[in-house]
C-alpha cells in the first residue's frame, strides 16, 4: 500500500460519504455472497462452455461455468431489487449500461475462472462501483490473502483500504523486501531489474495483491471494465498511482470514458471500455515508464532473465 493514504478523486465533488458508505456496504455483502457461492461449489462437477474455439487443433479458451453465470444473475437481481436506478456491466450478460445512470456496478463473477476449474486458488470475484465513471466503490473477495485465508478486500473513495471491515495498514518501506514482486502481462520476462514478475491469471486479484502492498505494481494491455473497476478503486484508497494511457502517455487516471466508436452501429457506452492501464507505487510506477522509454531495455531485461 502507498504511504500517503487514500488519494482523492479528482472532478466535480464525490457524493455524500454516508451515500458512498451505503453503496460500499453492498458491494461487500454482494462480494461475500460471490465469495461463498464459489466456495460452495468446490468439489462440486461444474459444467464448463468456451467463449473461444481453439485454431489449428488447440484447445479453447476463456471459460465459463454455472458458477460465472449464477454469481452474476444473483447480484443482478439483489440489485434490482435494492438499486433499480443504477446500471449494471457484467461480464457474463451482453447487454448495454443505461448511459445516464448516475451510478454503474461493473462485476466479474470469477475473475480467473481458467485457475478456478483446474482448482489452482488464485481467483476471486471483483465488484466495482462508478460514480458518473469514477471509480468510488471497490470490493474483490479474493480466494487467497496476506492472512492465509479468503475474504473480501474493499474501499469507497476517500477512505482507507480495508480486509473484511478492518483498515489495512499502510505499508513500511522498512519492511519491504529489497526484491519486490510485480505482476505483468502473459509473455513478461521474469525478472527486471529492480522486481521479479509472477503472472496469477487474474487481472482483479492482481489489482488486489497490489493495493495490498503484496505486488509493487501491476500492468494490464486493453482489459475490460470489470475487470479493473473494483481494482482502480482499490488502488486509490490506498494511495497508489495509477495511470492509463491514452493518446500515446501516460496519464493519472481519472475515470472510465466510452471511446470515441465502436464497430457496431450504435452510440458507444461503458461496456466497450477498454485501455491500459499501471497501478502501483510511485517509484515502482516512475520506474516501470523509465524503462519503457529507454532503447533497448526489454533486450537487456531478456539477457538478465537467462542469465547472459
Amino acid at each position: 500500500m502507498g504511504e500517503a493514504g487514500p488519494k482523492p478523486v479528482s472532478g466535480e465533488a464525490l457524493p455524500p460519504d454516508d451515500e458512498l458508505a451505503a453503496v460500499e456496504q453492498a458491494a461487500l455483502s454482494f462480494a461475500r455472497a460471490a465469495g461463498e457461492a464459489i466456495v460452495a461449489s468446490l468439489g462440486t462437477e461444474l459444467t464448463i462452455e468456451y467463449k473461444t474455439e481453439g485454431k489449428n487443433g488447440a484447445e479453447p479458451t476463456d471459460p465459463v461455468s454455472q458458477i460465472d453465470r449464477a454469481v452474476e444473475a444473483m447480484i443482478r437481481e439483489r440489485l434490482a431489487k435494492e438499486w433499480p436506478d443504477h446500471a449494471i456491466i457484467g461480464e457474463e450478460v451482453d447487454e448495454q449500461p443505461a448511459v445516464d445512470a448516475e451510478y454503474t456496478w461493473a462485476i466479474d463473477p470469477v475473475d480467473g475462472t481458467t485457475n478456478f476449474v483446474n482448482g489452482f486458488p488464485l481467483y476471486c470475484a471483483s465488484i466495482g462501483v462508478l460514480h458518473r465513471g469514477r471509480p468510488v466503490v471497490g470490493a474483490t473477495w479474493v480466494a487467497a490473502s496476506r492472512e492465509l485465508r479468503p475474504g473480501v478486500m474493499h474501499s469507497r473513495a476517500g477512505q482507507p483500504l480495508s480486509f473484511e471491515g478492518v483498515a489495512m495498514p499502510a505499508s513500511n518501506p522498512e519492511q519491504r523486501a529489497r526484491r519486490p514482486l510485480a505482476a505483468a502481462p502473459g509473455g513478461s520476462p521474469g525478472r527486471t531489474p529492480r522486481w521479479d514478475n509472477r503472472v496469477t491469471g487474474s487481472a482483479a486479484l492482481e489489482c488486489a495483491f497490489t493495493a495490498a502492498g503484496i505486488f509493487t505494481q501491476c500492468s494490464f494491455g486493453g482489459l475490460r471494465i470489470w475487470d479493473l473497476a473494483s481494482g482502480i478503486a482499490l488502488a486509490q484508497s490506498a494511495g497508489l498511482d495509477v495511470r492509463a494511457r491514452r493518446g500515446g502517455e501516460w496519464v493519472a487516471f481519472d475515470r472510465f470514458t466510452p471511446p470515441a466508436q465502436v464497430k457496431e452501429d450504435r452510440e458507444p457506452t461503458l461496456r466497450d471500455w477498454s485501455e491500459p492501464v499501471l497501478m502501483g507505487r510511485a517509484e515502482s510506477v516512475s520506474h516501470y515508464l523509465s524503462m519503457r522509454k529507454r532503447p533497448g531495455i526489454v533486450a537487456t531485461i531478456v539477457r538478465r532473465m537467462l542469465g547472459r
